[in-house]
């Protein structure tokens, strides 16, 4: 128990909760801030709808991803000076951004967005790379749940306080003010410890398809990567539709009926801060169960949770189910996003650690894309009992894999070596 006393509270974890806020910061910027600025300055809806586009970056970081794994500036280590060249890159495009007219210089805006969201995205491929290195694997649960607490956090503080901020300063200082706290983990950075690796990529090439070769070239990669597909979909496709489930938004399937003052209360001030929760309890279980069972007995949370909205499409518009529902969403949502996180942090190979977390974070991401797109009819078609019924079964699939890439009676192991050849 000491042992675990100490990993939970060593000063890498201090570190991952720095560098996981410094991660989260940037998305508000470039996300409802912005917005909130180009509404306020009268920009117009279409102009303001397009501004979703600045995203981009962020799903197609698996691109320049190998240039962070090859490159660095000699003596100063290969993940510190990306880490410290994207936060300057930061700095410097926020603070660009906050001289703008989002009136008159909607265009320039535009590139000042896209430079940030560029370098926040750079960011996450060093940061993501820095905490599978950092930790051992016995620590990547725990690990990775503060990390995402840090990220939680910083985002949605940061939201927050530009918006109390609106009513008394102009938005160039908001900008500035909150751009500038990038700067503690920059100070972090040059403080942490560099990560160790045994061999490094030794050209752009190698870089490129070293990874590629890596990991295809493993023994049942195939059933990794649809695992990675599956194993949250349930949660993604009811995440999808919750909001119009909660108000009623769908033309055959009227929804549960509550007004915008409870959906806004329960859903954003009470079950959104229940996942930085689920995150750390999911690390902390981690660190008893190991990944592998973690796995399993979070999956079957998530599906329960998930038929749970079917539970209160059947009770109706009852303020005590609602708060039962939410709250338990959201800490199986963090509970499974820790172990499914530190699962993917597990497949990397530290040599490329990078450009394939890169990819498999960009893997993760397909669900919502593609798999969504459908929610809406599909509810219209079947009804909301049906549907969210359908979303709970919808996790069936990704549990019946871990009989393959993480088995119950399995011990944890390294990275290249377990889930991929299991």
């Amino acid at each position: 128990m000491s042992t675990v006393f100490k990993q939970m509270f060593s000063w890498r974890m201090l570190v991952l909760l720095v560098m996981g806020m410094s991660s989260g910061l940037p998305l508000a910027l470039t996300g409802g801030t912005l917005k909130a600025w180009m509404t306020d300055a009268g920009v117009d809806l279409g102009t303001i709808g397009l501004f979703s586009l600045v995203g981009l970056p962020y799903t197609i970081k698996f691109l320049w991803a190998p240039f962070t794994d090859r490159f660095s500036i000699r003596g100063f280590g290969r993940r510190r000076t990306w880490i410290l060249g994207s936060q300057m890159g930061l700095i410097a495009s926020t603070a660009f951004l906050a001289s703008l007219d989002p009136v008159a210089q909607t265009s320039a805006v535009a590139a000042a967005a896209l430079a940030i969201a560029f370098f926040s995205a750079t960011q996450d491929i060093v940061l993501d790379a820095y905490r599978r290195e950092i930790l051992e694997d016995a620590e990547l649960g725990f690990g990775t749940s503060v990390f995402i607490n840090g990220y939680l956090v910083a985002m949605r503080v940061s939201s927050f306080a530009a918006l109390a901020m609106a009513d008394y300063l102009p938005w160039k200082y908001i900008y500035l003010i909150v751009g500038s706290t990038i700067v503690v983990g920059a100070v972090t950075a040059l403080l942490a410890p560099e990560p160790k690796v045994a061999r490094e990529p030794k050209s752009l090439a190698e870089a490129v398809v070293g990874p590629l070769k890596d990991f295809f070239g493993r023994r049942g990669v195939l059933t990794v990567l649809a695992f990675i597909l599956l194993y949250k979909v349930g949660d993604i496709l009811a995440s999808e539709m919750m909001i119009p489930f909660l108000k009623g938004g769908l033309k055959d399937a009227a929804g549960v009926g509550f007004t915008w003052t409870e959906i806004a209360v329960v859903v954003k001030a009470i079950g959104i801060w229940a996942m930085p929760v689920g995150t750390l309890v999911g690390g902390a279980l981690i660190f008893r169960m190991g990944i592998n069972r973690s796995l399993w007995v979070f999956g079957v949370l998530q599906a329960v949770s998930t038929f749970g909205f079917a539970v209160l499409a059947q009770a109706g518009p009852v303020r005590s189910v609602l708060i039962a529902v939410i709250v338990f969403e959201n800490l199986t949502a963090g509970m499974g996003t820790s172990a499914y996180s530190a699962f993917m942090a597990r497949l990397t190979n530290r040599e490329f650690t990078a450009t394939q977390y890169a990819l498999l974070s960009s893997l993760m991401g397909v669900p919502r894309v593609i798999f969504a797109s459908g929610t809406g009819v599909l509810a219209e078609k079947i009804g909301w009992y049906a549907f969210f019924a359908f979303c709970a079964v919808a996790a069936v699939p990704g549990m019946l894999l871990l009989w393959k890439v993480a088995p119950w009676s399995a011990k944890d192991q390294e990275g290249r070596a377990s889930p991929a050849q299991a």
